[in-house]
C-alpha cells in the first residue's frame, strides 16, 4: 500500500510511502520479503533448523524468531556481543526471539566477525547438527528474489525510489524490478564503502546510487535531531518509522529536497522496511543517557 504524505513540499514534488511495515505484524517488511523464498527452500532441502546472525536489537533476528515459530522450523541466532548474555530480559528484542522459541549463542564482537568463515560455519555444525543457513541481515539470492516482488505495476509512475540500506539484499531486489526511467536511492544505516559491492553481486541494472552522509555516526547510533523528526514526522503524517533504518533515510530524502537535489516535479517512492520493533530497544538506550526518546506506541 502506497501512502501519501500530508506535508506540502517545494517544486511540485510529490512523495508517496510504501507501507512494507504493515505486511505481516511480527515478521516485518522487507524481513518477510526475505525470509520468504529462503523458508521456501529450506522447506526443499527438508530441514528443520534455521540459523542465522544478528545484533542486540536485530529485525531480522525477532522476524527469523517467529518465522521458525509460524512454519514449523527450530531457530539458532548467533549473537554478536558475549555480554548479552546476561541481559537478556533487558532486551525486548532477544526476549521477543526466545519466547518465540529462538536458542542464542552470543560470540564476542571478535568471532562474530568471522561469521562467514568455513572453520566458523564447520563449528556450528559441529555444535548444533545441520541446519539451513540463513544470513546476517537475510540478504542472499533468495532474498533478492523476495525483494523484487516490492515494486509493483502502480509503482511505474515514480521517478525515484528511495530505501534504507543494512545488507543490501532489499536495494538490490527493488534496483533488479525498476524500470529504466527510475533512479533507485539507497541510504546506508552505517558506515562503510563494502557496501557498493555487495550490491553489485546481486544487482542487475546500473540505475542506483548510495548517498552516505545520513547514517548519523554508524550503525544503530541516533541523535536528538534524528529522534525529534521521528516524532515530528508521526505528528504529521501518522505514520511510524523506527530509528536504525528507515527513520534515518526518510530525513535524508526530506532534507536532500530542500536542498533541491530532487528536480521539480520528481515523484519520489519512500519504501518503508519496518523494524518498528527496534523502538522499544532503542527508548532502553535513549532514557539510559537522559536523552529524549520515541513517542511512538507500536
Amino acid at each position: 500500500m502506497n501512502q501519501q504524505l500530508s506535508i506540502k513540499l517545494p517544486n511540485s514534488i510529490t512523495v508517496q510511502i510504501k507501507r512494507e511495515d504493515l505486511l505481516h505484524p511480527f515478521i516485518s517488511g522487507n524481513k518477510f520479503r526475505k525470509l520468504k523464498y529462503n523458508i521456501l527452500q529450506a522447506k526443499t532441502e527438508n530441514q528443520d533448523t534455521l540459523l542465522t546472525f544478528g545484533g542486540a536489537f536485530s529485525n531480522h533476528i525477532a522476524a527469523a524468531a517467529y518465522a521458525g515459530k509460524e512454519y514449523g522450523f527450530k531457530t539458532i541466532g548467533i549473537i554478536r556481543g558475549d555480554e548479552l548474555r546476561e541481559k537478556i530480559l533487558e532486551n525486548p528484542t532477544l526476549q521477543f526471539a526466545q519466547d518465540c522459541g529462538m536458542q542464542f549463542k552470543f560470540v564476542s564482537r571478535e568471532a562474530y566477525r568471522h561469521k562467514t568463515e568455513s572453520d566458523f560455519l564447520e563449528n556450528l555444525k559441529q555444535e548444533f547438527g545441520d541446519f539451513y543457513l540463513v544470513p546476517e541481515g537475510g540478504t542472499n539470492e533468495f532474498a533478492v528474489k523476495g525483494c523484487q516482488e516490492i515494486l509493483t505495476q502502480e509503482d511505474k509512475e515514480f521517478d525515484y525510489v528511495c530505501c534504507a540500506v543494512g545488507t543490501g539484499g532489499t536495494i538490490s531486489g527493488l534496483i533488479n524490478s525498476s524500470l529504466p526511467h527510475q533512479k533507485v536511492l539507497g541510504f546506508p544505516a552505517l558506515k562503510g564503502e563494502f557496501l557498493n559491492e555487495d550490491i553489485r553481486k546481486f544487482a542487475r541494472n546500473p540505475n542506483w546510487e548510495l548517498i552516505t552522509d545520513y547514517h548519523f555516526g554508524g550503525y544503530g547510533k541516533v541523535n536528538p535531531e534524528l529522534i525529534a523528526f521521528i516524532n515530528h514526522f508521526f505528528e504529521e503524517n501518522n505514520i511510524p518509522l523506527d530509528p536504525i533504518y528507515t527513520g534515518k533515510m526518510v530525513f535524508g530524502v526530506m532534507d536532500l529536497i530542500q536542498k533541491n537535489y530532487f528536480k521539480e516535479n520528481s515523484k519520489i517512492l519512500l519504501i518503508h522496511t519496518g523494524g518498528l520493533q527496534g523502538i522499544a530497544g532503542m527508548n532502553i538506550k535513549l532514557k539510559n543517557k537522559h536523552l529524549p526518546i520515541i513517542t511512538i506506541d507500536v
